[in-house]
């Protein structure tokens, strides 16, 4: 796990008054929360950190926190019981679950069904900043200029207007395969299971249907590797990865 972020904020997200973002770390780990909060305020945003449960919840309720970061592990509660406290006063919180590096598939699905995102110890504190910044953006947070953009190699994603471009091409997506591709540039290298992204993508269960993943992919490589080098790749047995041309 990276000790200190690598690089400079690259914009401030703001709130619709102006102020920073508000971020809450709930971690047991003393020395986690604060590396965590110094990344984050390195970023320009607002933190607080707890170390419970309890405390978590009463702090959300009066804080009212733009994003949290939930440990899955706290000495009083599960945080999924954390998540469902916060989502009661709080339903359109963006949650990012921290969990443990052996977590099961199906429990992540679990997680990733209840919270927004989830990142597995342990981590970089640049994946974390940047899952944050994509759940923030979709929870409707301001973003500095050029912070819509999603760029990976050649290929230019930019999420307010929608549009796409390879290589300087435009390329017209699907309402469905602008998401999917979305979710593939947020998580660049990163092999990514079908079912993750039945339930990043489409939000509900598609029971044995997971073919329609390889329906869509098939679709998004006609479009974004016809007669390029290919940036979408299989994992057998594991999912798909999208990566930068070699």
């Amino acid at each position: 796990m990276s000790d200190n972020p690598s690089s400079p904020a690259r914009g401030e997200l703001r709130r619709p008054d102006g102020t920073p973002v508000r971020v809450l770390v709930v971690d047991d780990e003393p020395p986690l929360a604060d590396l965590l909060s110094m990344a984050l305020r390195y970023e320009g945003w607002d933190v607080r950190a707890e170390g419970d449960g309890s405390s978590a919840v009463r702090t959300a309720r009066e804080w009212r926190p733009d994003a949290v970061v939930l440990d899955v592990m706290l000495p009083d509660m599960d945080g999924l019981d954390v998540l469902h406290k916060l989502r009661a006063t709080a339903p359109e919180v963006p949650v990012l679950f921290l969990t443990a590096k052996d977590a099961v598939e199906d429990r992540i699905a679990g997680l990733t069904a209840g919270g927004d995102d989830y990142v597995t110890k342990p981590f970089s504190l640049e994946e974390v900043v940047a899952r944050l910044r994509g759940l923030l953006r979709r929870a409707g947070a301001g973003a500095a200029r050029g912070e819509s953009l999603l760029v990976v190699g050649d290929l230019v994603l930019d999420e307010e207007s929608h549009e796409a471009s390879r290589a300087g091409q435009d390329i017209h997506l699907t309402a469905t395969e602008f998401e999917l591709l979305r979710f593939l540039m947020r998580n660049p290298r990163r092999v990514l299971s079908k079912t993750q992204i039945l339930d990043r993508v489409w939000s509900y269960d598609f029971g044995g249907q997971a073919n329609v993943v390889e329906l869509y992919i098939s679709y998004l490589r006609r479009k974004i590797d016809a007669g390029r080098s290919p940036m979408i790749h299989t994992r057998r047995g594991a999912g798909y990865v999208l990566k930068p041309a070699e």
